[in-house]
């Protein structure tokens, strides 16, 4: 096997897809991160880069320069950026397989698949459906494009479990935003009931009439795991809320509850609280005292 990876983004998915793939002999990474540009986090992406055996570029062009594949994994809000700056940047290989993989709306996905399609490589939607930890590459993967089967056959080659759902950009990406009407709203609606029942002294009662109605959910273990989740990623999942009210209004609906879980994303992840104890009551009185 000989390929060229590019990786557009080197946080957290990137890293875990990388450490956790299959390395045959020829498979070259090069990766590009804008955090890169800033000198408290370059010896850092550096360093990272290095243990993973990455050639850090130190731009764009340079990172896809002979790629077959590249993955963009930035953040949602800089999808279609990077898209656009991969276009104009003239280093995209003609025929490349551009997947994209970050939390976007349909409607954001085929905007940036204007940009790489016309710059002449493939665009692939491609929606990441868990966190990536602790199942790094084997995390469950949906693709849709004209060319998802050709994605999926690259995918594969590297020990990732992919499955292809469609043939128009959208399809992925449409499923990965409405799951998260549910899953981030469920972290948002834990978040603000459990806040305020702490704060009024009445969390105990509270948990247990929930258990009582509710049983098959551990509502402490959960409202633990999900204030772990806002604490350390509601920046990013902001992003993604805003993505989904988007998706959610372009299919005629009002967002309203996409748009609120969103706030609270950014309201917890604001606080820079340490998630610290893996214990709902710890977390909910690091995040009041900050609030």
């Amino acid at each position: 096997m000989s390929v060229q990876i590019a990786m557009i983004g080197f946080g957290e998915a990137a890293t875990a897809f990388v450490s956790g793939w299959a390395r045959p002999d020829g498979v070259r990474i090069s990766a590009f991160d804008v955090k890169s540009e800033t000198d408290a986090q370059a010896g850092a992406m550096a360093a990272r880069q290095d243990a993973l055996r990455v050639l850090g570029a130190a731009d764009i062009a340079r990172a896809l320069a002979g790629a077959d594949l590249v993955f963009c994994l930035v953040t949602a809000d800089r999808a279609a950026d990077a898209a656009e700056a991969a276009a104009a940047s003239g280093a995209l290989k003609a025929g490349a397989l551009w997947c994209d993989g970050n939390s976007c709306a349909p409607d954001t996905k085929r905007q940036a698949a204007r940009a790489i399609e016309g710059a002449g490589a493939h665009y692939i939607d491609m929606a990441i459906m868990a966190p990536v930890h602790p199942q790094k590459h084997l995390v469950p993967i949906k693709l849709a494009a004209p060319k998802a089967d050709l994605a999926a056959e690259a995918l594969r080659a590297l020990g990732m479990r992919p499955e292809v759902v469609g043939e128009t950009v959208g399809e992925a990406s449409a499923v990965k935003m409405l799951r998260s009407v549910m899953i981030k709203g469920l972290e948002a609606l834990m978040a603000e009931c459990f806040l305020a029942a702490r704060r009024a002294g009445v969390e105990e009662q509270v948990i247990a009439s929930l258990e009582a109605s509710d049983p098959d959910i551990a509502w402490r273990k959960r409202g633990a795991y999900n204030l772990e989740r806002m604490m350390v990623h509601g920046a990013r999942r902001a992003a993604e809320m805003r993505e989904v009210a988007k998706t959610v209004e372009g299919l005629g609906l009002y967002p309203g509850l996409s748009r609120a879980t969103a706030q609270w994303q950014d309201i917890v992840a604001a606080t820079h609280a340490d998630p610290g104890e893996d214990a709902l009551i710890t977390r909910l009185d690091r995040l009041l005292k900050l609030l």
